[in-house]
């Protein structure tokens, strides 16, 4: 059982990091004050319907994660119902909101539910990294098509070039690299090893007297099979497809949702900002200790969209409005089908 003490710690640790990340929010907003009450003076003019428009959008989105799962669980012989991967992936997205772990919550309570159709922690576990390696490359022509959009209209400076290439670099290296461990069971063991001493130790400085969190054993058996399950992918790459094509709907999605904000506020601006904005923003968050990378998404989408002609008020306004409305429309169907699903015992271990 956990020390009630501990628990009390890592609360106050979540809690300073939160009210940090709104500080360096209102720093921000405070260093673009004129420019944002200008623009809300404006919202009187937003459009309401492409905001509504939003919506539709979203439930695109949760259509496209649901398949992709549908499939990528058919592939290693295991068959789950449409409804059932639409609901997970809402509670998925409530799950990355609220827990501040970079994702690593939604990969831990992923695998958890998963139980409960009869999927094991290690082809929960390929399922979730599957999607992110699709989700990166089908991001990786969406951004050079940015790119190409805002060098037409000559938005493209140094910053936006090194932003863009660094991007794209570390999208084929991460790929690649992650390929390449999977591949051979040596070196997942080898990785492992290191992974689970890297983990062992960081968890060590906040809390000194802590067991080791990743259980060696465990870990190898559940990689081992995680191993055996890519070499069904593998073998049945050309399966991958639809896959493939479900991520590039949940990127396109998601991209037009963001724009939808910007035809609200009446402004047309260069869909290449929008692209790269959003791909910044959004690998960030991969890394934030912080619930939904708050202050540093918005912080990033902001300087971007800056750096390439975007107005700063019309920026920062946006992309608040975005996030207010995205989390008004997924975080209630999330958090009640969380709560179900706690009611029913099916997060035990989570």
């Amino acid at each position: 059982m956990d020390d009630p003490l501990e628990l009390r710690q890592q609360s106050r640790l979540k809690i300073f990091l939160t009210i940090g990340a709104f500080i360096a929010l209102g720093i921000l907003a405070y260093s673009l004050r004129h420019q944002i009450a200008e623009a809300i003076r404006d919202l009187g003019r937003v459009n309401t319907l492409a905001l509504l428009l939003i919506i539709p959008l979203k439930v695109l989105n949760y259509d496209a994660y649901a398949r992709l799962y549908r499939n990528l669980f058919a592939i290693v012989g295991n068959k789950v119902g449409y409804r059932q991967m639409y609901r997970l992936s809402l509670e998925l997205s409530f799950v990355n909101y609220v827990l501040p772990s970079g994702g690593i919550s939604g990969i831990s309570y992923f695998t958890v539910r998963s139980r409960s159709f009869g999927i094991s922690t290690a082809k929960a576990t390929l399922a979730q990294i599957s999607k992110l390696i699709l989700l990166f490359v089908s991001f990786q022509p969406l951004l050079i098509l940015g790119v190409f959009f805002l060098a037409l209209r000559e938005h493209v400076n140094n910053l936006v070039l090194v932003t863009a290439s660094s991007l794209i670099t570390l999208l084929v290296v991460g790929t690649l690299l992650g390929i390449y461990v999977i591949e051979s069971r040596q070196r997942i063991n080898s990785f492992l090893s290191f992974f689970t001493r890297i983990i062992n130790r960081l968890v060590r400085i906040v809390r000194p007297q802590a067991k080791d969190v990743v259980d060696m054993e465990l870990a190898q058996n559940a990689f081992t099979e995680l191993h055996e399950n890519y070499q069904v992918y593998k073998k049945n790459w050309r399966a991958l497809k639809y896959p493939f094509l479900h991520t590039i709907t949940a990127n396109l999605t998601e991209i037009a949702a963001l724009y939808m904000v910007y035809i609200a506020f009446g402004d047309l601006v260069n869909i290449g900002a929008v692209i790269l904005a959003y791909a910044v923003a959004n690998f960030a968050g991969l890394i934030s200790v912080l619930p939904a990378g708050i202050g540093i998404y918005e912080g990033l989408m902001t300087g971007v969209l800056v750096a390439t002609g975007i107005p700063a008020g019309l920026s920062i306004s946006v992309t608040i409005m975005f996030r207010l409305v995205t989390m008004i429309i997924q975080l209630p169907p999330g958090y009640i089908l969380y709560q179900k699903a706690v009611r029913d015992g099916l997060t035990k271990k989570f």
